[in-house]
């Protein structure tokens, strides 16, 4: 290629490219290829924007040049200067979007356009390339920062990470472990509360069976996590771990078996109470009763955590309503006690108060979410009958009685007295009433229930049966005299059977029964109403020789040398007065029979008086079967009465009675099997104090 002396040094490419672009637009040379044109424009225009022009003529015309020879690619390679840094990529070979210089205008001065201003497509590009590159070193930051808080929190507990309010997040497993006991472990055996609707107690964790596990607590909370958008929220929330413990379920529940009746509620209906004459409605209340297995389930999940333990359990309801409790207190209650009922005697009146017709008034469920109301009669009759007593007569059973020596009958006498279920018959519909409140008592006749003549039609003029036991203690004394005192009198009609247990009912304190000496166990001992058992072997005996069945009794499983041996018998009640083993029997004569009692300080007599129909003969076989007594040592300081005690033995009773009436002989045996009483030796007192 030949030399260009119009060019400094070094601007050679330049030069070539300008000589290009003005043949181009004067038509004097010849087009170049588009490889030609896609390589050397973009060197003008960096020419361009470096500010380098061509030298030209003064006179403004173009100059004539020589038309270039060929270059080789190694020449062109050569030529092509570096692109500024802001030039805009493109595609090679994309010809059309390639920027051309406009072809200087007639008159053109020398001056060639601007190329410092970009256009708008331009500064797009140059805005995204910007926008990526921060992109880019953003992205570049991140992953760097992920890496560094990867590799930093490696081994620990996931950040956030929250037990029962402890927050252990970020601290190795045994750091955390040692938290949890430090912070959690002081507090785990209080009492943990808990709580059923409005209702609340407590258990005590380790009687319930119930204990931490630190260790799977921790393991519970996994590790850290690989998402980093799940590590980046973990920067500004906590994930709550519930504590894991362990526990003995069958324990748990025998532990909520026991506190239940106090978290339990029965389900209690509305109903209208009265306070004096003043009507209250009671709303209805549902009750609630423990799911048990979902409730252990729950105490197991949640009994190490802050505050009560909330149990589920299942609402039990009610049939009345808040609204029908209210309906029955404005139309019923109310209205009854707002004024006085008059009942008119013969003769006199008496007035139902609103104090008493508020006692007196019931209410129950309607079942229909209502109440219904009763009057209790024998509430009502006690307010008012008591003011009638001068216009009534009390009828009067006749009395069989002991006179001289012999029973006597007492004539029995009729009475008038107020049928009340006829008076107050109507008495729902007066107490509604505003006015006109009044009943009318309707008197009527009352004959005695036991007449006089039923009375001698029971052939109670003789003894049938009697016996006698001697020899009891002065406390003794004193409650086999109350039981005498509460027997005597008592008649016993043909077919019917006499209890000892049933008629005294209890025998208490309340009933005038001491404690006294009574045998427990072969040991000697005390008890309230100690010494019953004298009366019941004498009572036993007397139905014996009147020829009574025997309906029930039990002989004591100790003899006792003052009653006869195989005929004696034995009473028990439990604390509240049932009856255990009692002493009955059935009155099989065609006279009834009536029991009398006659005490001493030493002796129970108990006879029985009707007509005479049995002749009863006992006999008392041998003793056999003998067993020697135990020994026995009561420890020091407990109650103790040394004995020497008894052998044991069996024996049969028979008895024979013969029906007077019409001949017939009939024999009965009774087999006794009596334990031997231990020898009781008392242990050696405790040394004295100090």
């Amino acid at each position: 290629m030949p030399e260009n002396h119009d060019q400094p040094s070094g601007a050679e490419p330049s030069t070539e490219r300008f000589r290009t672009e003005l043949e181009r637009s004067t038509g004097g040379a010849q087009p170049e290829s588009s490889v030609e044109q896609t390589t050397r424009i973009p060197l003008v225009q960096a020419d361009l924007e470096a500010g380098t022009r061509p030298n030209l003529p003064a006179n403004g015309h173009k100059p004539e040049l020589p038309k270039p020879e060929p270059e080789s690619d190694a020449e062109r390679t050569a030529q092509i200067a570096a692109l500024p840094a802001d030039f805009p990529a493109l595609p090679i070979g994309d010809t059309q979007a390639i920027p051309r210089v406009p072809a200087e205008p007639s008159g053109w001065s020398g001056a060639l356009p601007s190329a410092s201003q970009p256009t708008e497509p331009d500064k797009k590009r140059r805005s995204l390339i910007r926008a990526g590159v921060a992109a880019g070193a953003a992205v570049g930051a991140l992953t760097l920062l992920y890496v560094g808080d990867l590799a930093l929190t490696s081994g620990t507990v996931p950040r956030g990470t929250v037990v029962a309010g402890v927050d252990i997040g970020g601290l190795d497993e045994a750091a955390a472990e040692t938290q949890l006991r430090e912070k959690l472990g002081p507090g785990v055996n209080e009492p943990v509360e808990l709580r059923v609707g409005d209702r609340a107690t407590t258990i005590n964790p380790e009687q319930a069976g119930l204990q931490m596990d630190w260790t799977a607590t921790v393991q519970q909370a996994g590790s850290q996590p690989l998402n980093p958008f799940t590590r980046i929220a973990s920067l500004f929330t906590t994930h709550d771990v519930a504590p894991v413990s362990h526990g003995d379920r069958e324990q748990l529940v025998q532990a909520l078996e026991q506190i239940r009746p106090q978290l339990d509620r029965a389900p209690t209906e509305g109903i209208i109470r009265f306070e004096d004459a003043k009507p209250v409605a009671v709303d209805p209340v549902t009750g609630q009763a423990i799911d048990m297995q979902a409730a252990t389930d729950e105490v197991l999940a949640h009994w190490a955590e802050d505050g009560a333990v909330r149990l589920p359990y299942t609402e039990q309801p009610v049939s009345t309503t808040r609204e029908g409790v209210q309906r029955a207190l404005t139309e019923v209650a109310q209205p009854a006690v707002a004024a006085p009922v008059t009942v008119r005697g013969e003769g006199k009146n008496a007035v139902l108060s609103p104090e008493t017709i508020g006692a007196a008034l019931r209410f129950e469920p309607d079942g229909a979410g209502g109440l219904k109301s009763s009057v209790d009669l024998p509430t009502a009759i006690g307010g008012v009958e008591p003011q009638l007593a001068d216009t009534i007569k009390r009828s009067k059973d006749a009395e069989i009685v002991m006179a001289g020596g012999a029973p006597v009958v007492r004539p029995s006498v009729d009475g008038i007295g107020v049928d009340w279920n006829k008076s107050f018959e109507r008495i729902d519909e007066v107490l509604r009433r505003p006015q006109d409140r009044t009943v009318q008592a309707i008197y009527v006749h009352e004959p005695a229930k036991f007449t006089t003549d039923q009375a001698n039609q029971m052939g109670i003029r003789e003894v049938v049966g009697e016996f006698t036991t001697n020899g009891f203690e002065a406390a003794s004394g004193v409650n086999i005299r109350r039981v005498a005192e509460q027997v005597n009198g008592a008649i016993i009609k043909p077919g019917e059977t006499f209890s000892l247990n049933g008629h005294t009912g209890p025998r208490g304190i309340a009933q005038g029964y001491v404690e006294s000496g009574i045998i427990e166990n072969g040991r000697p001992g005390r008890a309230v109403g100690g010494g019953i058992s004298q009366f019941a072997t004498t009572l036993y005996n007397a139905s014996y020789f009147a020829g009574m069945q025997n309906v029930e009794h039990k002989a004591h499983s100790y003899y006792i040398s003052r009653y006869p041996a195989g005929r004696e018998a034995t009473v028990f009640q439990g604390p509240t007065g049932a009856s255990i083993i009692d002493v009955k029997f059935k009155n099989v004569a065609k006279s009834g029979i009536m029991i009398t009692t006659r005490w001493t300080s030493s002796s129970i007599t108990v006879t029985l008086w009707g007509t005479k129909q049995f002749d009863v003969t006992s006999q008392t076989g041998e003793r056999t079967n003998p067993t020697e007594p135990q020994e026995k040592v009561v420890p020091p300081g407990e109650p103790c009465s040394p004995s020497k005690g008894t052998p044991g033995f069996s024996v049969n009773d028979t008895r024979t009675t013969k029906d007077l009436s019409t001949g017939k002989v009939r024999t009965e045996t009774q087999h006794t099997v009596y334990n031997p009483q231990p020898i009781i030796h008392c242990g050696a007192p405790p040394p004295p104090p100090g």
